[in-house]
């Protein structure tokens, strides 16, 4: 089966190079020229990726456009809901701050894309282009996995990422709730979350980290710490699982975005895997990815 092309003209589509260079995709991407657009005929994606900007930057660069004007056009598209308006494809932060900056029109781009074009080159562009953070940036991966069948080696390639900073990240996915908010906060960073990934009690860890505002070295030492206590509370009771069995459990975890638990007994061919589900939706996610 021939691999499906992942950001088919993105140097072009994200206004990388001149309007008027000759662009090598893929696909024919009909294209208008660079044009001055009213401010108010602009609507931003509602499937944008990414939902929060930091206001103190969008100041900066507003005060930046009215000194200078918008240097790198948005690129849009004709608004399938509003036939008269445009929709961001790629520039939600300059258009946040041209309004900010009180302009009247806007230059970009206009593009004929459909809406699952659309919303796989807005991810790929704030992956790309964007401070996400690692939550975010993690969201990002899976919603190109998910909704479009890349593999992470297809991502890491298409993406100039490494293999494991994908699947380390999307590791962070299978964290409770209560845990991945505290990254997307700030209040923990990605290797502070990744250094309890593994932990039975995360949630007690992460708070314990942001309490006592551990260093990420001294984070994954209170980690090592807690498995070895575990595992010596696990001799009592019975063996540990080995290496690969929690080497499989964490490869799992990332790939479905939720918590895996092998039990294997050494020595057996039979044994339980469980699965942990955070809410309806990735029960929702994981019927259909068995389904399929």
């Amino acid at each position: 089966m021939e691999k499906k092309g992942l950001g088919r003209g993105l140097s072009a589509l994200l206004a990388d190079v001149g309007p008027m260079e000759p662009v090598t995709t893929d696909v024919a991407m009909p294209v208008r020229g660079d044009q001055m657009i009213a401010i108010e005929r602009v609507r931003a994606n509602p499937d944008q990726p990414r939902r929060t900007f930091d206001d103190a930057e969008l100041q900066d660069l507003a005060s930046s456009i009215r000194e200078k004007g918008i240097i790198q056009p948005l690129i849009v598209r004709l608004d399938p809901n509003y036939p008269d308006d445009y929709q961001i494809v790629a520039g939600e932060r300059r258009w946040r701050a041209a309004q900010l900056a009180n302009l009247h029109e806007i230059p970009a781009i206009i593009r004929e894309l459909n809406d699952t074009e659309v919303l796989e080159l807005a991810i790929i562009e704030n992956i790309q282009r964007s401070d996400l953070n690692a939550l975010e940036e993690a969201l990002g991966y899976r919603q190109l996995m998910d909704r479009f069948g890349h593999t992470q080696e297809r991502l890491s390639e298409a993406l100039g990422k490494s293999r494991s900073h994908i699947a380390n990240l999307l590791r962070l996915l299978s964290l409770p709730e209560s845990v991945q908010e505290m990254v997307r906060k700030g209040l923990l960073s990605a290797g502070h979350a990744r250094a309890i990934i593994t932990s039975g009690r995360p949630e007690q860890l992460a708070a314990e980290i942001v309490k006592r505002q551990l260093s990420v070295r001294q984070a994954e030492q209170l980690a090592k710490k807690d498995f070895t206590k575990k595992v010596g509370e696990q001799k009592a009771t019975g063996p540990s699982k080995d290496a690969d069995t929690r080497a499989l459990e964490e490869d799992l975890s990332a790939t479905l975005s939720m918590k895996v638990l092998i039990d294997h007994k050494p020595g057996q061919q039979a044994g339980e895997l469980r699965i942990k589900y955070t809410n309806l939706a990735d029960l929702d996610r994981l019927c259909q990815l068995m389904s399929a």
